[in-house]
């Protein structure tokens, strides 16, 4: 892609995988890149004197079995409590409308980790 840069999780035999693009004026400020599974992708930039972390999901859809959305939840827990707090955080993706305003974390999603 002219000017910019494309990474990638997943894998070409499945259904999931997710990606951030980054225009070429950015590129060269990405410092990290995990790739966790195909549902999630995370990139660290540092831009002057702010750390900047995006990171990039796909929820499990309506259908899956529940320890495969509580594990996606779990690990997103995990990526997300990896940042520090002084670093800025995005996060966008794909999270199959589940998603809304809430003050405790996690809980109010696909009913909690309490599935």
């Amino acid at each position: 892609m002219d000017g910019y840069k494309f990474w990638y999780s997943g894998s070409v035999r499945e259904k999931n995988g997710v990606g951030i693009l980054v225009d070429e004026k950015l590129r060269k400020q990405v410092v990290e890149v995990k790739r966790v599974n195909d549902r999630l992708l995370s990139i660290k930039l540092v831009i002057g004197r702010s750390t900047v972390n995006i990171i990039s999901a796909y929820t499990p859809q309506v259908g899956l079995d529940r320890e495969e959305k509580k594990g996606f939840w779990k690990v997103l827990d995990e990526v997300v409590r990896g940042v520090l707090s002084i670093e800025k955080l995005f996060i966008e993706g794909d999270f199959n409308g589940y998603i809304r305003s809430f003050l405790r974390g996690y809980d109010d999603v696909h009913g909690g980790f309490n599935f």
